[in-house]
């Protein structure tokens, strides 16, 4: 006989919000998106095991695999080459914009291909249209997409050159092996692959190849500095405005004062044409396809700093723009109003709610936009880093009116921005000035125009509520309502572009609600078991430029979460880290806050004004934790002082690169929890410069930070967002245990202590 238990959830209220007709059309959309995704190919054995698990839809199914499952039938259309040289070479259909993908793909290469890793090639491949699905960057999904594919394109290579020297050789394949770029026979001859690299074009495919195991592995797993790095620090590594491209001539342009400001007319062309080295303006048309052209007035001239000195001369007369009365009061305020409410609490429960702000926030990357477009009366040839070329391509060919096919889309190596070059902003408006100056436009945004005019992080509210019954968390319901994320570059091709552009005379078109609501719904993951566990994401229709921003929805999501954790332990009376460790639902989450509650000291005596923060991350089958120490002695200048954080990404290809991305998402989580954040006055931000952008300065990095790779033998996981939501946390709680402050306006201190670049303006060049 079993004692009877009490059922917490017999009393409990669902906050189960009624969808109006649009949200529920929207929904109708996106549910087929999640099945396009799960009806093509089988689960893998990692989503088998998860069937069992209970808990969020992220555990079956998360963009992850839908990226995996749309890009399977063309990822045997990767090119994988052996040169005459002996050099492998890998056209990559990802962005490198400092991430180390192209380290890391480059020893799956050298690993099954038997090569020297310094003797593997990866450039970035133009647009190709029939990858398809297979050429858009982002969702932390390239290494789990090239950790299935690399290894088989590499070993077919390496089986390839074998059958070419037993061909040669007169002997059976079987009777072969390699050696660091050589075939070698059991006779003992040898011969390089840059001399059977002819030959093989002739040997068929070869059925029955085996990658190789991991305990043979020598490259995978191992430290790797990163293949680019000695030319990035030597100026060495080419970027856009780096391309030698002739006759491109250096362009830059005069925006409106305010968001998406209309132009009207120039008041003094002829005195800034006759200004020394302008060779041409060109008002940037109306229209675009998928996303509308930037507005603005382009300016042509011999060097960039003549095209400053124009552009800065020109009187422009400019009508209203998207939300020229709009200001972040008037915006939260909006966003509060459009919140699904929630229910009445049920009698007898115990609630803990929080409401949370979330400003904008600037991609703020070191190279501004820019793109360099050679336009002719039958073609068209655009460099640029892009994260969707397919889609550039095609939308270039249609603005045109050119084929596909004559269009040429050059994907250029970029300098951060992870989510700005979704879009391709700055190119829409090279090919326009390229078109009607007749000549090739090399264009670069003003930093200030960087900051104000390009696409930023959207402002966000949150809401959250846990209701607690018998000692128990019986229910967990979080409401985020933010100006929709502009997604209209679906996943990097025509077709999902046009459904998410859908129908286009709408702000909020049902396609990228749709769109938005599946990255939400298959990227932010609740670790927990907390009863019913429901979120709502509500887009608003507000003309703001905005796209994904390393985690544009689950950093801030997980942030209040993890934030909310620490407060209903307080109100259960229980440690932090005992609390997640009793409602964490997997093994491996579990593992990773052991491993930092162990490592950090967790619970040490502290100085006043001194504490210790904990967060627990999981997403895109990765999983993370991690502890800070912070100093808020000054609440309003606090300073994380350590960092320990615990990292399972499954396999390892390079730790290095693992460190590198957490030691980025930990300062990013600095930045946007403590003192990064955009402020918008009446249509536009204020910030111009990085003087005036609050991101921290490297003083700002905790000197101690330990970073522990947790060994998995589960497939590759991601990682390029996942650093930031457990540090968001961590960052967080630690503040509001030293000061006793309960966080809920991010990022904490930001003050508007800058003088003001006027709107519609550019600062004047430094002088020496």
């Amino acid at each position: 006989m079993t004692d009877a238990q009490p059922n917490p959830q017999a009393n409990l209220s669902l906050d189960v919000p009624a969808l109006n007709r649009r949200q529920l059309l929207g929904f109708s959309i996106a549910g087929p998106v999640l099945s396009l995704g799960v009806g093509l190919g089988t689960a893998t054995p990692s989503q088998a095991a998860l069937l069992q698990v209970p808990g969020d839809i992220t555990d079956i199914f998360d963009y992850g695999d839908l990226v995996f499952k749309v890009a399977f039938p063309t990822l045997p259309l990767i090119r994988l080459t052996v040169e005459s040289t002996g050099r492998a070479r890998l056209e990559l259909p990802r962005l490198e914009s400092g991430q180390g993908i192209s380290t890391a793909c480059a020893m799956m290469v050298a690993e099954d291909l038997d090569l020297p890793i310094a003797q593997v090639d990866v450039v970035s491949s133009d647009a190709r249209p029939e990858l398809l699905f297979n050429q858009q960057t982002g969702g932390s999904t390239s290494m789990r997409v090239f950790s299935f594919i690399l290894p088989q394109l590499a070993a077919q290579a390496r089986a390839k050159l074998m059958q070419a020297a037993a061909q040669q050789w007169g002997v059976h394949r079987s009777n072969l092996s390699t050696r660091q770029g050589m075939v070698v026979g059991s006779g003992g001859q040898t011969a390089s692959y840059g001399s059977l690299s002819s030959a093989v074009q002739s040997v068929l495919p070869i059925l029955g190849v085996h990658t190789k195991p991991a305990s043979q592995y020598q490259v995978m797993g191992k430290p790797t500095h990163r293949v680019d790095a000695l030319d990035i620090v030597t100026g060495k590594k080419k970027f856009t405005l780096d391309q030698d491209v002739p006759d491109a001539k250096p362009t830059m342009v005069r925006r409106p004062p305010t968001i998406r400001g209309t132009f009207k007319r120039i008041l003094n062309e002829g005195v800034v044409r006759r200004m020394p080295g302008v060779i041409g303006i060109a008002v940037i048309p109306g229209g675009g396809t998928f996303v509308p052209n930037p507005p603005g007035v382009a300016v042509m001239a011999d060097t960039f700093g003549q095209a400053w000195d124009a552009v800065r001369a020109l009187e422009v007369e400019w009508g209203p723009g998207s939300i020229d009365q709009e200001s972040d009061a008037t915006i939260q305020q909006k966003l509060r109003q459009a919140t699904v409410p929630f229910f009445l609490p049920p009698l007898f429960s115990t609630v803990v709610e929080a409401e949370f702000e979330w400003a904008a926030a600037a991609h703020a990357p070191l190279e501004v936009e820019c793109a360099i477009a050679d336009v002719r009366p039958n073609s068209a040839e655009v460099w640029a880093g892009l994260q969707s070329p397919i889609a550039t391509q095609k939308a270039i060919a249609f603005d045109l009116n050119l084929p596909v096919h004559q269009v040429k889309v050059h994907v250029v190596p970029s300098g951060g921005a992870f989510g700005r070059r979704l879009f391709w902003d700055a190119v829409q408006q090279a090919i326009q000035v390229s078109r009607a100056l007749g000549r090739p436009c090399k264009l670069m945004y003003h930093r200030t125009d960087d900051m104000r005019h390009t696409r930023l992080r959207p402002p966000q509210y949150h809401r959250a509520r846990a209701l607690i019954q018998m000692g128990q968390v019986v229910s967990y319901a979080h409401r985020v309502t933010l100006p929709r994320t502009d997604i209209r570059h679906g996943l990097g091709e025509m077709l999902t572009a046009a459904v998410a552009s859908a129908p286009g005379e709408l702000q909020q078109t049902i396609g990228n609600f749709a769109f938005e609501q599946t990255l939400f719904k298959t990227m932010v993951s609740s670790p927990y078991h907390l009863g019913l566990n429901s979120k709502i994401l509500t887009p608003i229709a507000m003309e703001l430029n905005t796209s994904s921003f390393r985690s544009v929805h689950i950093q801030p999501t997980r942030g209040v979460e993890e934030i909310m954790m620490d407060e209903i332990a307080l109100r259960l009376r229980k440690d932090p880290v005992s609390f997640r460790l009793e409602t964490l639902r997997h093994a491996r989450a579990k593992a990773v806050l052991q491993t930092v509650a162990s490592q950090g000291q967790w619970g040490k005596s502290m100085p006043r004004g001194f504490a210790q923060g904990i967060g627990v991350h999981q997403e895109s089958r990765s999983y993370t934790a991690c502890l800070v120490e912070i100093d808020a002695r000054d609440p309003k200048a606090p300073v994380v002082t350590k960092a320990v954080i615990a990292i399972d990404v499954g396999r390892v290809i390079n730790p290095l690169g693992v460190e590198a991305q957490i030691q980025g998402g930990l300062m990013e989580s600095i930045a946007l929890v403590l003192t990064a954040g955009l402020h918008i006055e009446r249509g536009l931000p204020l910030e111009g410069s990085y003087s005036q952008y609050h991101f921290p300065r490297m003083k700002a990095y905790p000197k101690n930070v330990q970073i522990i790779i947790v060994s998995s033998h589960e497939p590759v996981g991601g990682l390029g967002e996942v650093g930031m939501a457990a540090t968001t946390g961590a960052i967080a709680n630690a503040y509001a245990r030293a000061t006793g402050i309960k966080v809920r306006k991010f990022p904490l201190n930001n003050p508007v202590n800058f003088q003001l670049i006027p709107p519609g303006q550019l600062p004047a060049p430094p002088t020496r």
